[in-house]
């Protein structure tokens, strides 16, 4: 017996005890109370009950099927594609490719029969939680940027760089690198600057290379600026440190989310090496991401600056460091010796102070004040040589 058949029974039982204390002992509205409804209500069930006996208190709705109810061949099809393709998905995952595959039905009816076909689990109720912090008015006037190392590839771990915006959820940039760091984070706001503008403000973890932590999960150092730190004190933007995992829950829950769909994504596309995944996040799924999930802004506007500062903004977002350049017109960067070419402003740096700036590609440059001397690749091999040297050297 199913669970409205048990029902039904219960209640056929419940009115024939109230009807027959009815008869002398109960009054229409008392029967009423004790049945929890109403004494009109009561009134039509008596009638029935006394022109059709038991037969009278059948449930109509049950013995109707539904003109739009869907055929059988149409449920095993969804069901079907389910189980061959697409095991293991979620229910709303799986809704957005059956729709655009051309399918109709709502996420209410797919889910409704991948349940009954014991496909998916039924979830379990949610219990309290605290209440979320509100979204900023404006897109724009803060940013997210966070990573998450994961088994994106199969056998191959690597971690997805996401940097959103608090307002609309939109992600303005998403791809994997083999570790997260310095050159990750310049990346990242690279992108959304160049597409969108200087925001007011940078949310992120206490990871090393936002912030300086003398002491661990202690509070950050804001007086120590690291590499991207002092990048964004030069664009003026405030960098904000969470203290918590409950205070990054909006980046935590969008990671579980990508966790569940970009891997199934990435495998059912074939996709097995980090360039060809990146490739597939920026041209196909990022798109398709920011259709479903992002959301409107609270308020009408935008808060991003607009960028004017042209091709310098890779030499704002980079790492930079002082040096002195030595006896032999060489600075010395870690483990290589970067030869300055000689131009027509000097014949030498011998014991100038530099800086040497290193871009998120690896690639090299040396400045003397705002001017730049030469680049180099990441090999320390010289690839460019300032117009003025070349003037020197042809005369």
């Amino acid at each position: 017996m199913t669970r409205t058949e048990l029902l039904q029974e219960i209640r056929k039982m419940r009115f024939e005890e109230a009807y027959g204390g009815n008869r002398g002992r109960l009054t229409q509205h008392e029967a009423a109370l004790a049945l929890g409804m109403s004494e009109r209500n009561f009134r039509r069930y008596v009638c029935r009950y006394e022109g059709e006996g038991e037969a009278g208190l059948e449930d109509k709705r049950s013995q109707v099927c539904l003109a739009r109810g869907a055929p059988l061949d149409e449920v095993m099809a969804v069901q079907n594609r389910y189980e061959k393709q697409y095991s293991g998905w979620n229910v709303r995952h799986f809704h957005e490719w059956y729709r655009r595959e051309g399918g109709e039905r709502s996420y209410s009816w797919v889910k409704k029969q991948l349940q009954a076909g014991g496909l998916v689990k039924r979830g379990s109720q949610k219990g309290r939680h605290r209440r979320k912090r509100d979204r900023k008015p404006l897109a724009g006037m803060m940013i997210h940027q966070d990573g998450s190392r994961h088994e994106w590839l199969a056998g191959q771990w690597h971690d997805l760089i996401v940097t959103m915006d608090d307002a609309t959820g939109e992600h303005y940039a998403m791809f994997l690198v083999p570790e997260e760091g310095t050159a990750s984070s310049f990346r990242g706001m690279e992108e959304v600057i160049g597409a969108q503008g200087l925001p007011c403000s940078f949310y992120s973890d206490r990871g090393s290379h936002y912030w300086h932590t003398p002491v661990a999960d202690g509070p950050a150092d804001k007086s120590r600026l690291t590499q991207f730190g002092r990048a964004m004190k030069q664009l003026g933007i405030t960098m904000i440190a969470a203290y918590s995992p409950q205070a990054r829950g909006r980046s935590e829950r969008v990671f579980r989310t990508h966790q569940d769909r970009l891997v199934k994504e990435l495998a059912l596309q074939g996709i097995a090496d980090i360039e060809a995944a990146n490739c597939y996040i920026q041209q196909t799924y990022l798109p398709h991401y920011n259709a479903e999930f992002a959301v409107p802004a609270p308020e009408e506007g935008s808060a991003f600056v607009p960028w004017i500062g042209g091709e310098t903004l890779r030499e704002v977002l980079c790492e930079q460091y002082d040096r002195v350049v030595g006896a032999d017109n060489c600075v010395r960067f870690e483990a290589l010796f970067l030869q300055i070419p000689s131009d027509r402003h000097r014949c030498h740096y011998v014991k100038a102070r530099v800086s040497v700036h290193r871009y998120t590609d690896g690639a090299l440059s040396i400045f003397h004040g705002p001017r730049k001397l030469a680049d180099y690749t990441t090999e320390g091999k010289e690839t460019s040589v300032p117009q003025g040297a070349l003037q020197a050297a042809r005369a």
